[in-house]
């Protein structure tokens, strides 16, 4: 047996958890079976297979990329990935806490072990939890401070005893002092489950900043341009633009809508704008050339500067450029994964068709 990623619990972990059907590790992995060839959750079933004959993935994409087909009885790639109970009741304290922070002493009175929540956290959510405590508690923080009440009255309700604690924490996260920091601009940042895999959303009070798979090549740089285009901290909270985004993608998914009215901030040059601009009025089932658009925004000899703006749109689905395609008809140029851009674009003219839409 293999594991995939270091984040992942450890191979007789998993096999344990598969051999209960544990619906606690829903979400945190998956099964490849060598002998079939085909991939599961941890709780199908099917007839457990041998400890030898199997491996483990932590995304659908990564058992995809395995060779593994899904299961059909299972159904790993239908519907979204179900939150593990116990990455729930850690989100619901944290929440519930005065100051947002939950110690390894109550994780005990609560009948959890650290290690456990520590392992499990960060294998669905990405971080620890005690990170994910830490950039909530600042968020939070920040929120205060801009409301406008004393610094002092901030970090003593925000759990920290040390004043120069409190300094240096915040400074680390939003680049200036507490006093300095009522104008600071924070983007808040949720992870939401989709049929083809998990993506990450941030927003503010200007709109959706960013929609992209968490698996995306050149995810990390493109966060580290919006935090200093828009010299802010990427902190977990809630906005009601992170709301709709997920009521959207949920609908957008199930068959309920075809076009995306969340409000949109996109970071980006001048002729960026234009283009993104341009991919929002390709109806849904529709597609057009590289070439097509630079015609239509007038530069006929420019479809690679197309596919260069293509490749910097941050906004996935929203922005849909996922419907430029090659003028023979193939696919290229998807940083979510063709596979991706290939179920995105089905599903699409399935729905259009339903529609009575012609293309």
């Amino acid at each position: 047996m293999a594991s995939t990623l270091r984040s992942l619990p450890t191979a007789r972990t998993m096999y344990r958890a598969l051999s209960r059907r544990d619906s606690a590790y829903e979400g945190v992995f998956f099964t490849g079976v060598k002998t079939t060839g085909i991939f599961c959750r941890p709780t199908c079933k099917a007839k457990r297979p041998r400890a030898e004959n199997v491996e483990f993935f932590p995304t659908v994409t990564a058992a995809l990329h395995g060779g593994y087909r899904p299961c059909r009885l299972c159904r790993p790639m239908d519907g979204t990935k179900p939150v593990p109970p116990l990455v729930e009741q850690l989100r619901r304290a944290v929440e519930a806490a005065p100051d947002g922070r939950v110690t390894d002493k109550e994780l005990a009175a609560m009948g959890v072990e650290p290690s456990t929540a520590r392992r499990q956290f960060k294998a669905y959510h990405g971080m620890t939890f005690h990170a994910y405590q830490r950039a909530r508690r600042m968020g939070l923080a920040l929120r205060d401070v801009k409301s406008g009440k004393p610094v002092i009255e901030v970090q003593l309700a925000r759990g920290f005893e040390s004043t120069s604690g409190f300094r240096e924490a915040f400074a680390r996260v939003f680049g200036a002092p507490p006093r300095g920091a009522k104008e600071k601009a924070c983007l808040l940042a949720r992870r939401i489950e989709t049929p083809l895999g998990t993506m990450l959303a941030l927003a503010d009070d200007a709109g959706l900043r960013l929609l992209e798979f968490v698996d995306r090549r050149g995810l990390e740089r493109e966060l580290i341009a919006l935090r200093r285009r828009l010299k802010c901290a990427i902190v977990p909270g809630n906005h009601a633009t992170l709301d709709a985004t997920a009521r959207q993608l949920a609908e957008y998914f199930s068959g309920q809508r075809d076009q995306f009215d969340v409000p949109l901030a996109p970071v980006g040059s001048a002729f960026q704008l234009r283009v993104w601009a341009e991919l929002g009025r390709i109806p849904p089932g529709n597609t057009r050339s590289y070439a097509e658009m630079a015609k239509r925004l007038g530069i006929p000899k420019g479809p690679r500067a197309i596919g260069r703006a293509n490749g910097s749109n941050m906004l996935a689905l929203v922005i849909p450029c996922h419907r430029v395609i090659n003028a023979d008809g193939t696919l290229n140029g998807y940083a979510g994964g063709l596979w991706r851009k290939q179920r995105l674009l089905e599903h699409e003219l399935k729905r259009s068709k339903e529609l009575g839409v012609r293309s």
